[in-house]
Order: structure tokens, then sequence, then C-alpha cells
């Protein structure tokens, strides 16, 4: 057994093991709540996704990027949100782009969707405003 610094090679590795599995479950757990919400709204968590998004109308490519989908993904995903009334496409400036926006009715689903989501995320339900910013200083160191 070969010590690094005063710690074995095989408790540094039992270590990283668990602290990656406590991050993987509080990510599946965050993961799972936000199902949760998106199936009260009627969504799936894609198009929960994309509703909180749209918060001012964006071009299919940019939700694609945003959602990390291929953008031909899109225009299925904006036909049912059009097709349920929560979305509309509209020409922009150059008619060649189409943009997505809520509709009246988006906007009032993605208010008390955003607003359950607030409260009922894993982060924000468990943890008092001092402690997301810690969690968030060292979310950012481990993702620099």
């Amino acid at each position: 057994m070969k010590y690094l610094g005063g710690v074995s090679s095989t408790s540094s590795l039992s270590e990283a093991r668990d602290l990656s599995r406590q991050l993987l479950r509080v990510a599946e757990r965050a993961r799972t709540d936000f199902a949760g919400l998106a199936a009260e709204s009627g969504l799936t968590p894609v198009q929960a996704r994309a509703v909180l998004w749209l918060e001012q109308p964006s071009t299919m490519s940019g939700l694609a990027e945003h959602l990390a989908c291929d953008a031909s993904n899109i225009t299925g995903l904006a036909d049912r949100l059009t097709d349920a009334g929560l979305v509309e496409r509209v020409t922009g400036a150059d008619r060649r782009v189409k943009f997505l926006q809520l509709t009246g009715r988006g906007t009032l689903l993605r208010t008390g969707l955003a607003s359950r989501v607030a409260r009922g995320s894993t982060v924000t339900a468990k943890l008092n405003p001092t402690e997301r910013r810690q969690l968030a200083t060292l979310l950012d160191k481990l993702l620099a």
C-alpha cells in the first residue's frame, strides 16, 4: 500500500469514490425533484427546461444549445409546446430566422414552474443561503 502525504492510496481512492457517489446521488435527486415538478405542470423535464429558458424569445438553435441537443430535436419539441398553447414561432428581423416565444399561457406556466423549482429543488429546500453560496464556490472550484 503506497502512502501519499501521510494518506494511503487505498483510503484516497475510497474517499474519492465516496465523494463521487454522494455527488451523483445529489445530482440524481435534483433530477428526480425537477422531473416531479415538471410533471405537476404536465411537462416532461426537457419541455420544462425549454419553458424556463424561454423567459426571453430564443432562436431554435439557441434553445438547442441550452438543452445540449441537436437542433433537429428542437422542431419536435417546439411542435409539442406549440400544440399545448405554450409557445409560438415568430419571425425575426431577418425573415429567415424563427424565434420561439412563450404565449400568455406559457408565461403563466413558466412563472408558476419557476417558483416551484426555486422552492422545491434539493439545493434550495435543504440549504440555507450561506450554505448555497458555499456550495456554489466549491462547485465552481471543482468545475474550473
